[in-house]
């Protein structure tokens, strides 16, 4: 439906355009935190407290304060104007949950790959995924305190991805910070379906 009653008069108005961003990486990367510094909404999380149950299955290494976890999918929402209106969706970090990718990939612009130095091979499996579906994407090292510092180019040397894919560096807790990011990735896919 492209438009919709705006008045008792019947004056319709067009509806905004609708981009779906997907901000993906490994556990703990900082997702959640992304999509809530962000969004204009308060974002809906699908957070539960980690149990013995992830005993040997979740690794806590480099995130040992972790206490939650993402177990279906982060939603937050960004309006711009009456023209566009950008939702974001977190995927959950963990393994045992990427079945429900392929799901909440489904027609999305393009995916933020969001990276931690302290578990660099933790974002492996999602730049593969994104790279396999031809998803445009791009890297934000969530830059932690006390974690070792590293250029953006240094992470994408480690990560051996592509010279066009951009790699920056931000705080997933600063507004900020997190626009830069989601900024760079749509004229990221801008550029790509402009080259198709």
């Amino acid at each position: 439906m492209a438009s919709a009653p705006s008045s008792a008069t019947g004056a319709r108005r067009k509806m905004p355009t609708a981009i779906k961003i997907l901000v993906a990486g490994g556990f703990g990367a900082g997702k959640t935190t992304l999509v809530g510094a962000v969004s204009e909404t308060e974002p809906l999380r699908t957070e539960e407290v980690l149990t013995d149950r992830g005993v040997g299955v979740d690794d806590l290494d480099g995130v040992e304060t972790k206490r939650t976890t993402t177990v279906a999918m982060d939603f937050g929402r960004i309006t711009f104007g009456d023209e566009f209106v950008l939702y974001l969706f977190g995927t959950p970090g963990q393994e045992r949950f990427w079945f429900m990718w392929d799901e909440v990939a489904l027609g999305a612009l393009g995916a933020v790959v969001l990276a931690d130095t302290r578990r660099l091979a933790d974002c492996f499996p999602a730049i593969d995924y994104f790279e396999r579906r031809g998803t445009p994407f791009i890297v934000a090292v969530n830059c932690f305190d006390g974690a070792q510092k590293y250029e953006a180019g240094e992470v994408k040397q480690a990560l051996q991805i592509g010279k066009d894919i951009p790699v920056l560096l931000c705080d997933a807790r600063e507004k900020e910070s997190s626009k830069e990011v989601l900024i760079t990735l749509v004229q990221h896919a801008m550029r790509m379906r402009a080259a198709r």
